[in-house]
Order: structure tokens, then sequence, then C-alpha cells
């Protein structure tokens, strides 16, 4: 990616980007765009601590980049499951529209695909990182790279605010300052929390971090299902209240600890209220067929394969590696001839195929989950410019807020909304 280290410490930066991801990398250009729209010569800056910009575009949406989703600002809230309210301003001022006009400019054909889900056509998210790379280069963004920040301090010239970043290597002095560090999710990306704890020892409340669109361990061994995909099931997960806190069809992954996949991901950002452990989880795996039409069915299988063992008999309703655990919920023993299957153990079956619970062991680690939950409380910024109220001149964007959103490219919007907003605000106001 690009790599710039220039040194400028001899001037002083208008606005320093802390964190050169999707957010941060958005609220560059935005400031650079606002700067030429002014008329003006404003020298931004990214301060990243990796080697290169963009290092978890890089594996999002399992290498495709699923940059948005191709919906409207009021659909973009509906899918934000923490302070949706507050993004109202952001999305805005940036919608998906906006970002999906960006990238295609920016020379990337994109592509919509189920689930309203944007996609660059080639399928690799390489385009995404080499096109903000282009964007950057062109727009006279400089790039700080291995350089993580330290700590960030208040020095003013008279009435004018400046603030003094001092990174590995160097410092530097800037009228306005974006944090755009992320969260604490895949931290090989860089994500650790620096912002945070900076911001906090500022004075900043944050919120309590915790995964979000994560997947979920098991208390039954699953590993021999390991990579089997169920697609166009339904699953629901119900609160210790037996309240439904999450209910769609989708698709689910199962893994060597467990479940995952979008149907799961989706399911565990609404399940905060209580401890995971304490949540139900059932799958219909026939959500097509009513409970007769699906009694119908296997009736007629049952039929087809009279002489057969019991388990010799779901061949055409279920995967073969499934099936074992589907004999066992029924109660039906494995090896019963069909012909001798009784009309209560049919219903046994019935509700092992339409209601297939799943104990709920709790969540993977925060450092597998695709987005963090919580951050900077929303109460500490102001929502048009994402300006932190009581430091005036720092604004905040992307991951590192506490707004979070359901998977299908929500949340790459998000940052890509908030990184826009915080730069042209902070390009406007380093010219006060």
């Amino acid at each position: 990616m690009i790599k710039n280290n220039t040194n400028i410490t001899e001037n002083i930066t208008d606005v320093a980007v802390i964190g050169g991801g999707a957010a941060g990398m958005m609220a560059a250009l935005s400031a650079a765009k606002a700067f030429s729209e002014m008329y003006v010569d404003g020298r931004v800056v990214i301060i990243e601590k990796n080697k290169y910009t963009g290092r978890k575009l890089g594996i999002t949406g399992k290498g495709r980049c699923n940059v948005t989703n191709n919906c409207t600002v009021n659909e973009l809230l509906e899918a934000v499951r923490t302070n949706p309210k507050f993004l109202y301003g952001a999305a805005a001022k940036f919608t998906p529209a906006d970002t999906i006009a960006f990238f295609e400019s920016a020379g990337v054909p994109l592509k919509t695909e189920r689930g309203r889900r944007v996609f660059p056509v080639s399928d690799k998210a390489r385009d995404i990182q080499f096109a903000f790379d282009r964007e950057l280069r062109e727009s006279g963004v400089r790039v700080l790279y291995n350089s993580p920040v330290k700590e960030i301090e208040r020095a003013d010239d008279g009435d004018k605010i400046l603030w003094k970043i001092k990174y590995t290597g160097g410092e530097t002095l800037s009228r306005c300052v974006i944090f755009a560090t992320g969260g604490v999710s895949y931290p090989l990306t860089g994500s650790t929390g620096d912002g945070h704890k900076i911001l906090s020892s500022m004075g900043v409340g944050v919120t309590k971090l915790s995964p979000s669109l994560v997947p979920i361990e098991t208390t039954e061994d699953y590993s021999p299902l390991s990579g089997l995909t169920l697609k166009n099931i339904l699953l629901t997960a119900s609160d210790p209240k037996g309240e439904t806190a999450y209910s769609e069809q989708g698709e689910l992954l199962f893994t060597h600890f467990g479940i995952s996949g979008p149907l799961v991901l989706s399911a565990s950002a609404n399940m905060k209220k209580y401890p995971p452990e304490s949540y139900k989880i059932r799958l219909n795996l026939k959500p097509a067929l009513t409970r007769e039409e699906l009694g119908r069915r296997v009736l007629s299988d049952f039929g087809k394969y009279s002489a057969k063992d019991f388990i010799n008999s779901l061949g055409d309703l279920l995967p073969q590696s499934l099936i074992p655990y589907v004999a066992k919920r029924s109660g039906i023993e494995e090896h019963k001839k069909v012909s001798s299957i009784t009309r209560e153990e049919r219903y046994r079956l019935l509700d092992a195929l339409d209601s297939f619970e799943i104990g709920v062991k709790g969540f993977r680690p925060i450092e597998e989950a695709i987005v963090t939950s919580g951050g900077i409380d929303v109460k500490e910024l102001s929502p048009k410019t994402i300006e932190i109220k009581k430091l005036p001149g720092i604004f905040a964007a992307g991951e590192l807020i506490d707004v979070d959103a359901y998977t299908g490219g929500y949340n790459l919007q998000i940052a890509f909304s908030t990184g826009y907003a915080a730069g042209k605000a902070a390009a406007e106001r380093a010219l006060d």
C-alpha cells in the first residue's frame, strides 16, 4: 500500500487521523476534499500503526470485502443494533448510494448480491484497498506507517487550539485530530483498543466492550459436522424469559467449536441483555414446509423406505452427516425398521426437524468477533460532526464509537458515514 513516510513535524498539520482503516481513510479523504472545495491547501495526515493501510478491509467478507449494503438510509438505521438515532446525521451526509458511487468512480465496479450485500465485481478485497490508496495519493494525504500513537496532549498556540500527537518515531502538532482506531476485534489487524485507552485517560466515557457478530460455542460437540452449511433454515434465539430475541431465515455453518454463519452472527448481536449461555437457540430445518406439509413429506419418505432401518430413511430430507443428530433427538432407535415406527415417534421426529435445539455455551472470544459492541459513549459526541464535546478539535469515527449493526455491509457503511462526517467537520474546524 502507500508508503509515504514523509516527516511532517516541521509543519503544523490541519487534520491528523489516527488509524488507517476504513473509517480513517474515508475521514482523511473527506477532510482533503473539504479543503479542496474551500480552495485551501490543507494538510492531512494519517498516522497508522501497521505497515500498510486498510488491513482489516482485506479480510472482510471472507476476503471479498462487503463494502456496503444497497439500501436506503432508513433501512441502514433499521439494521443498526446500538444507538441508531445517533447515526442519522452522518448516514444522511454519506449514504450507501454515496459509498457505491465513491468506489465506482475510483475504478472499482461493484455488484449487489443476496441481502443487498455489495461486493467488488472482482470478488477481491484488495481492489478496495488499492482504490483507497490511489485516492489518498491523488488527494495529497500523507501517511505515516509503523507509527503507533503513544499519547496526545493540548499544546495551544495563543487562542488557537493545537494537539500534540506523540507516536513511535516522532511527534506532530495538529489543529484537529480524528480517532479512527477501531474496536478490539481482530487484534492482528491493529484493532487493540488503543483509542479507547487514550480517550478514556482524557476523561471521555467509554461503554463496556463486548463481542458482536461473533460465532457461538455450543454445549454439544458438533465437530463431526464442521464445515457443513445449512441454507434456508430458520434460527430463533429466545431469552431466559422465553421471549424471542431474534428470529430469521438464512444460512448457518457448523464449526469445530459450535456454530457460525450469517444467521448466528446476527443472532449474537441480539443476545446482549442476558448472559449468552442463558439463551436458547432452535432451528427449523424445513421452514418452507408447514407442520402438516412436513408430516406428509416424512410419511412419503417412510413409505418409500419402509423396509429400511430408520437411520437410513432420512437421506432425502437431510444432509447425511446431520442425520445421526436428528435421529438422536427424535428418540427413535436408529436400527428400528421404518415400517414399525409409531405415530408418536413420527411426531417426535417432526419436533426434531422443526425445533432442533442447540445449547449455548457462550460466545467465542471478542478477538474473533467481526465488530466490537461498545466504545465511545455517543453522549460524548456531537451527532452532526462526531466531535467529542469536551475536547474541541478531537473527533471519532468508525468502530471506536458505541454503534454496531447486523452483518451485511452495514458496519462498513457506518465506518464510511462517520468517517466522512468527521473529516468534513474537522476540516471546517481547522479553519476557524
